[in-house]
Parts: C-alpha cells; sequence; structure tokens
C-alpha cells in the first residue's frame, strides 16, 4: 500500500462511491409528502406516492450496483486480478501488443458485463415493468445486445488498434494523432447515426400528412429552419416513456418524435416540444456541445500520453509487463476526478442550454403549451419534481421540471 497511485486511485474509488451515497440521501431525505401545487392538475396524491415510490426504488438499486461495483473493483485491483488477466491473455496473444489489446480488454468488458448484467436485467424487467415502463421483450433485449457488440467490432476495433499504433510508433505526439482520429471518428458518427446506426435498433416513419406535420412544417418554415423531413420512432417498442430529438447536421437534419410521445400531447404542445429542440439549434448550443466535448477529449488524451506507460502505476495495479493498452484503462481510473470535475461543468452548461431552449420555445410557441407538455412529460415518466439541489448541480442535465416552468413564466422559484 506504498504505492502512491494505488493509495491515490483507491481513495479515487471510495471517494467517487461516497459522494454518490451523500447525494442519494440528500435526495432521499428531501423527498415530500404531498405533490407540489403546480402539479396538481397532472399528479394526484395516489400518483405522486407512486412516483416517490419507483424513485426510491431507482435510487437503492443504483446504490446498491454502485456498492457491489466499487468492492468487486477494489478487489480486483488490491488482489492482482489485472495481472491475472493480463497473463492469460499472453498465452493466446503472444508477443503481439494488438493482438494482447484486444483480448485484454474484451475479456475486461466480458467481465464488466457479467458483474453489471444482473442489475440491468432487474432494472429492466422487473422495476421498470413492474411501473409500467419497460416493453422491452427478451428477444429484442438480447438483439440489442448483439447489435451493439457488431457496431462495437465494426468500430471500435480499429479505433482501439489505430490507438495502440500511435502511442507505439509516434512518441510524443500520440496523443495528437490519437486526439485528431477520435474527433474524425466522432464527426462521422454524428453524421452516419441517424440515416445507418439508429435505424438498425429502431424503425423510423415519416410524420404522415395531417394537422401536426402541416404545424410542424409552418413552424420551421417561418423561423428560416431547414429541415429534410419529420420522422416518428417506435419508442414503444422498449419504453412507455416519451421524448423527441433532432439528428443530423444542416440540410440532413430531421425532427423524430417518439410514438408515445405523439400519443399522449396535443398538437401545440408537440410543437412547443420541437420549437425547444428547434431552440437548441437556433442556440448553436450543438456546435458548443461538440467544441467542449473535443476539448475535454483532447485532455482526456494528454494525461494519457503522461502516464500510458508509467512504471509506478503499473506496479500500483500489480502488473508483470508494461503495456499501451493496459495504460488506457489503469489511466482511466486516474482520470476519475478530472472526469467528475468536468461532468460537473458540463451538467452546468446543459442547464443552461434548456433554459434558453426552453425560453426560445416560449417566445415563439405556445408558453402555455409548453408548460402543460413539460408537466405531463414529468407526471408520465414518474420524474422527481423536488430533487435536492445537490443532486442537482453534480447530475442533472437537464433542469429540475418546476424550475424549467418558474422560468419560462418569468418568476422565482
Amino acid at each position: 500500500m506504498s504505492n502512491p497511485y494505488l493509495i491515490f486511485v483507491l481513495v479515487v474509488l471510495i471517494g467517487h462511491y461516497l459522494l454518490e451515497f451523500i447525494e442519494e440521501l440528500l435526495d432521499l431525505r428531501y423527498q415530500q409528502d404531498e405533490p407540489p401545487a403546480a402539479m396538481s392538475e397532472y399528479m394526484d396524491a395516489e400518483k405522486f406516492r407512486t412516483s416517490q415510490a419507483y424513485q426510491q426504488e431507482q435510487r437503492r438499486l443504483g446504490l446498491s450496483q454502485t456498492t457491489f461495483s466499487t468492492a468487486a473493483t477494489i478487489v480486483f485491483i488490491v488482489f492482482g486480478g489485472f495481472n491475472w488477466l493480463d497473463q492469460h491473455v499472453r498465452r493466446f496473444g503472444g508477443d503481439s501488443e494488438y493482438a494482447n489489446g484486444l483480448l485484454f480488454v474484451a475479456a475486461w468488458f466480458g467481465i464488466c458485463v457479467i458483474f453489471y448484467q444482473p442489475f440491468r436485467l432487474y432494472r429492466l424487467f422487473h422495476l421498470e415493468a413492474r411501473y409500467g415502463f419497460n416493453r422491452t421483450t427478451v428477444r429484442t433485449y438480447i438483439a440489442d445486445g448483439l447489435k451493439g457488440l457488431v457496431l462495437a467490432a465494426l468500430l471500435g476495433v480499429p479505433t482501439f488498434l489505430a490507438v495502440i499504433w500511435f502511442f507505439a510508433a509516434t512518441g510524443d505526439w500520440a496523443w495528437v494523432f490519437c486526439w485528431i482520429l477520435i474527433v474524425i471518428v466522432q464527426f462521422i458518427l454524428v453524421s452516419v447515426a441517424p440515416v445507418v446506426i439508429m435505424p438498425m435498433f429502431n424503425k423510423f416513419s415519416s410524420l404522415e400528412a395531417g394537422e401536426l406535420r402541416s404545424a410542424i412544417e409552418a413552424y420551421a418554415a417561418s423561423q428560416n429552419f431547414a429541415i429534410s423531413g419529420v420522422f416518428t420512432m417506435d419508442g414503444s417498442k422498449r419504453s412507455a416513456k416519451s421524448n423527441a430529438f433532432f439528428a443530423g447536421f444542416g440540410k440532413s437534419r430531421r425532427i423524430v418524435l417518439f410514438d408515445t410521445l405523439i400519443e399522449n400531447h396535443t398538437v401545440p404542445e408537440l410543437l412547443a416540444v420541437v420549437a425547444h429542440e428547434m431552440g437548441h439549434c437556433k442556440k448553436r448550443h450543438i456546435p458548443k456541445g461538440i467544441i467542449l466535448s473535443i476539448l475535454s477529449t483532447g485532455l482526456s488524451l494528454y494525461i494519457l500520453s503522461v502516464f500510458i506507460a508509467n512504471p509506478g502505476l503499473f506496479d500500483a495495479f500489480g502488473m508483470a509487463d508494461i503495456s499501451i493498452y493496459a495504460g488506457l484503462v489503469f489511466v482511466a481510473y486516474l482520470y476519475t476526478p478530472v472526469a467528475t470535475i468536468l461532468g460537473v461543468a458540463g451538467a452546468v452548461v446543459s442547464r443552461r442550454f434548456e433554459y434558453e431552449a426552453d425560453a426560445f420555445a416560449a417566445a415563439t410557441s405556445d408558453a402555455t403549451a409548453m408548460i402543460s407538455a413539460l408537466k405531463k412529460l414529468s407526471s408520465d415518466n414518474y420524474a422527481n419534481l423536488t430533487p435536492h439541489p445537490l443532486k442537482v448541480f453534480i447530475s442533472y442535465s437537464h433542469p429540475p421540471v418546476l424550475h424549467r416552468i418558474a422560468a419560462i413564466e418569468g418568476r422565482p422559484l
């Protein structure tokens, strides 16, 4: 335990766990007994109690998973699990850094899947199902997993091997070349995802002609906003929860509405939701978010370049051999505090963007419809109406619904 890297990693793991535990405990104690007056039209006392019970079960399951994973990770590190894994991998991969790297990461990914799978299955097929949200069948769940593995192999493997090659062959500039590569891959993915990747998992249909389509097209024209089409997505195939989003860049932008959203909302409400999503584009939140993502990726890769072959780091994990591929995994633990800080900062920025998009929607569509849409979505999805401020500050990418409504109405909460 005299290795400073080991001490740092263990402190980070335990500290991150304690932060999440305190966050959830405060959030639990912050719950109210009665629904907020502003939600009385959409959520009676019985439904509010049900939503509170749903939130409590989500917290308990989340903390159980975090407790288990933190303890398992610490045990795996302290008792030399990574070295055990690496030595077994080297029996098959021989002297090839690339073969060993693929086997090492694949094995580590497999171990993580085995550990996390029971929690995922319980959450989806028990918790979400008991509260009426889950509509995913076992067949769909398995098919999604297989498709995800295929995509990971097609997209992740070449990128992973390229990163290993850059760090092996280009010296001090490796992190820069990796940065450029990953940014290019990200742009390609964002461009092709709406037309290639997303249709692998969901069915997208052009919104049929009618009042809603006419209203959206007229609104887009009034805002000089070019779109390639308005689509519905069969979100009900997996969940009863609702959502909407924009996908693509420039003239390839498309509006996508979950079928569950269309079922439960009026045309003015749906138009207000579309206006909110369009507000993100009008306020240039998407390119700003991309820039922030590029910068954070560059920072993570620079830190990676500093520690990736550090003997002390490998000694902390009990490794007999130093390798680039294992370094990629180990530096992630060192990067956790930075990732947490960047995550909190990103959440602050995201919440500000949401307020700006709400203001745009309220100014260019129907503010009353926007408010009713927010209330319906929160009620139908059993959202936490009164989260603790610390929970919001650390974890919430969207402001609590009552805060959003107050901002739209121009009044203090």
